[in-house]
């Protein structure tokens, strides 16, 4: 419920936020005249969200309490991103009737791309929300599989180590890794609990999978962002490998995760040569774009 000074909190939001919009932006047409105040004015924002100016402006006064319908017109009308958002419907004291919006699609972002083409040597893998895999390398392609053969819908880094009978057998701690992924999913799941994708992953895996529904009822969290993992190889046997996972700095969620060997060490030559061998036939790829 909404404070006494939340009213008064709101015009002031209102206000600001209308102050820093562009008119040229808002498709609002030109005009010779001298703009006495920055940003829109007034009758600007109550014509963008299709409500009466003495409405508005009782808004802004904090003489009249938003309705739900009202909030949502204003926050398109003033361009707020989900944080605005989300502040807009707390100030009116209406959080519970705030919509969700709609997830944007999981954009790889051009230096992972990047990031992906200059490590020939080191698998590497840009994971999005749920552990998504968005693109990879050609080194990533020689350890575990052919991604692009896996449908975008299914290309899941967990979905993959419960589900994929050759990922899953290489792993010779899987039962470590794994639940350590799982940890990993459960600590994104508090940012996102009412994600339909997440619900969809964890209802298939537990389903599928009774460790799985044994290691997510514990709540186990774990950032996961760096480990070691050994694996056996159908091709060059025995590795031991570094798992280090760097998140973006944007806030999209994304992080890179790579892969690599000591320098002389037998597993340092072992992937060497294994990501030779497919270097010609594996070139870096990325997942399509997919709603989220």
């Amino acid at each position: 419920m909404a404070s006494p000074s939340a009213p008064r909190a709101l015009g002031a939001f209102l206000k600001a936020r209308r102050a820093q919009l562009d008119p040229r932006d808002c498709g609002l047409p030109a005009t010779d005249s001298a703009r006495r105040v920055a940003g829109l004015r007034r009758e600007e924002v109550a014509a963008l969200a299709a409500i009466s100016v003495d409405y508005y402006t009782r808004l802004e006064q904090g003489r009249v309490r938003a309705s739900a319908p009202v909030l949502a017109t204003l926050a398109r009308a003033l361009r707020l991103d989900e944080d605005e958002e989300r502040y807009l419907y707390e100030l009116a004291g209406r959080s519970d009737d705030r919509p969700r919006r709609r997830r944007p699609v999981q954009r790889v972002r051009p230096p992972m791309r990047r990031l992906l083409a200059q490590l020939p040597h080191a698998p590497a893998l840009v994971l999005g929300r749920r552990l998504d895999i968005l693109a990879w390398n050609a080194a990533a392609t020689a350890l575990y599989t052919d991604f692009a053969a896996v449908p975008a819908a299914r290309r899941n880094y967990l979905r993959l180590m419960f589900t994929d009978p050759a990922i899953r057998g290489m792993h010779r701690e899987w039962a470590h890794d794994a639940r350590d992924a799982v940890a990993a999913l459960r600590m994104e799941a508090a940012a996102d609990p009412d994600d339909p994708d997440l619900a969809a992953l964890v209802g298939e895996l537990t389903i599928r999978d009774t460790d799985f529904r044994t290691w997510w009822a514990e709540h186990h969290v774990n950032s996961a962002t760096y480990g070691t993992k050994h694996y056996r190889h159908p091709l060059v046997g025995d590795l031991t490998l570094d798992c280090d996972t760097w998140a973006a700095s944007d806030g999209s969620g994304q992080r890179l995760m790579v892969l690599t060997a000591e320098s002389g060490s037998p597993s340092h030559d072992a992937l060497r040569i294994l990501t030779s061998w497919t270097a010609e036939s594996a070139t870096p790829d990325a997942a399509r774009n997919r709603t989220s």
